[in-house]
């Protein structure tokens, strides 16, 4: 019998493969989404209502955090800060949101112990990201001991994250394997009509179709050199 798994999807390129994935697992499939205020919240969504008509998962779930934007603290809720083009950082970047993933974890847990899922599956990547705190490795394990604690006893629910350790290149040669719909995906943090391809999110993911020797399928605002980056 096919378990049941929340993916939580963002509607970006690391999700979108993580979902291929749970799917190619054959797990009956539940898509969280999640609101908090973040500037391209409306782009987003649309890419999360085109997934949900190209994987057509069991059920849906569109949650509301947008008190993360009253919290504030990060670029991508706050206008005042600025949000990085330099792809460069020594500390952690204004993108960050305080803690997030651990909010949306949160969410997820509760509905998969009321659905009787099993397995959550979460497109976190650490190696080859931002450095986000609530990205890493120690962080999903933390959680999972936090949710053996937290939780009935015989829900036994646990944090996938096939991605976590794979390169953004590695992410974008196992989605073509997997035929994820690259062009329902969206990465961009600014804006939501063409993507800016300046913003550190974009610049990952034009430098991992680059490494593959692949033209990414969504449209850029500015030319994009398409010649493989080594």
């Amino acid at each position: 019998m096919n378990q049941k798994a929340i993916v939580l999807v963002s509607g970006g390129m690391d999700s979108l493969v993580t979902v291929s994935i749970a799917a190619n697992e054959n797990h009956e499939l539940f898509f969280l989404h999640m609101n908090y205020g973040q500037l391209t919240e409306d782009r987003e969504l649309e890419s999360f209502q085109a997934l949900i008509d190209h994987y057509r998962p069991k059920d849906t779930l569109i949650a509301d955090l947008s008190y993360l934007k009253d919290i504030g603290g990060s670029s991508l809720v706050d206008l005042n800060m600025q949000i990085s083009t330099s792809g460069i950082h020594n500390n952690i970047p204004s993108t960050y949101v305080p803690f997030r993933n651990a909010h949306l974890l949160c969410v997820a847990v509760s509905w998969a112990e009321v659905v009787g899922a099993t397995r959550i599956y979460i497109g976190v990547v650490e190696e080859d990201s931002s450095g986000y705190p609530d990205c890493r490795e120690d962080f999903i394990q933390a959680f999972n001991h936090l949710i053996s604690f937290g939780t009935k006893p015989e829900t036994l629910i646990k944090i996938i994250t096939p991605v976590i350790h794979k390169s953004k290149a590695e992410i974008v040669k196992l989605g073509n394997e997997l035929n994820a719909p690259f062009h329902l995906s969206w990465s961009c943090y600014r804006s939501n009509d063409k993507a800016c391809g300046v913003c550190d999110s974009c610049r990952l993911r034009i430098n991992a179709f680059k490494k593959t020797g692949t033209q990414d399928p969504i449209e850029y605002a500015i030319p994009i050199n398409w010649e493989i980056n080594n």
